[in-house]
């Protein structure tokens, strides 16, 4: 069955799925953060090898800014956590929309559309309900890596978006390598247990290899904006599966947060697939 915009939304929507059970799998790791990064990273890679299985890897312009995105995004995310709250850190790193608009409309002369502004009016209050139970502004450096990893995956998408016609999994591919090779000294250091190696092969192989594998698939087929608001599913479930796990509670305050960002987010991808 031939791919079609359709397709595409349903396969964003199972990324978005895997991507948010990162939150309760690293929670139960006991490495250090960049140990988290290398050796997720490292088992990614593979993951990307076995699905790409490059005779050679060319190495653009645009290649090398979307691995370079893709690095820092996960990077400073994870510091951002360490940093501040992980609320500040993922509803910061969600104002990634505001980014995409910006840099779609530069970069890829593509245009939003009514239904992009008026899915972003609802997202953006949503979220400042999911997080308003702890919304705290301490860690001021750490809130400005949040920020600054939202710009970084903003310039994933819009540089996926630009190599659509070639292979973007190898800006994935070379992310992934990078961001191995920056946290192996910290991995070789940590203590390899079970318990761990299974969460980092999850991490590796599920939740950011497939996902990403995923993604690098649909991005083809459906314009930037609009896979950034679906993928925006991630940081409303990703504390549910915590709750689910740790029983870890999320607000009343988020609950309504959550209710109104899934609602405008699936919203937005009805409206994607009624469109030709």
């Amino acid at each position: 069955m031939p791919m079609n915009r359709q397709h595409a939304v349903v396969l964003l929507i199972v990324a978005a799925v895997l991507l948010s059970t990162g939150g309760v799998f690293i929670k139960m790791i006991t490495w250090k953060a960049p140990a988290i990064l290398g050796g997720r990273a490292l088992v990614a890679l593979i993951v990307f090898l076995i699905y790409l299985r490059p005779k050679r890897l060319v190495i653009t312009r645009v290649r090398m800014f979307g691995a370079a995105g893709y690095m820092f995004a996960q990077l400073l995310f994870i510091l951002a956590t360490k940093m501040t709250t992980a609320a500040n850190a993922i509803f910061l790193q969600y104002t990634m929309p505001i980014y995409v608009i910006l840099l779609g409309y530069w970069v890829l002369q593509e245009k939003p559309q009514k239904a992009d502004w008026i899915s972003l009016a609802f997202i953006l209050p949503g979220m400042i309900l999911f997080f308003a139970d702890d919304l705290r502004f301490d860690g001021f450096l750490g809130n400005i890596l949040a920020i600054l990893s939202g710009v970084a995956m903003a310039v994933i998408v819009v540089c996926m978006r630009l190599d659509r016609d070639a292979s973007p999994g190898h800006t994935l591919l070379l992310g992934n390598a990078a961001a191995s090779l920056i946290g192996l000294p910290f991995l070789i250091a940590e203590s390899f247990d079970v318990w761990n190696i299974l969460y980092i092969l999850y991490l590796g192989t599920f939740q950011l290899g497939l996902a990403f594998v995923i993604y690098s698939i649909a991005i083809r087929y459906i314009q930037a904006l609009e896979s950034t608001l679906i993928l925006t599913l991630e940081p409303i479930l990703n504390p549910l599966w915590v709750f689910l796990v740790i029983e870890e509670r999320p607000g009343t305050m988020a609950l309504w947060g959550a209710a109104v960002v899934i609602a405008a987010v699936l919203g937005r991808a009805w409206a994607g697939m009624k469109q030709r």
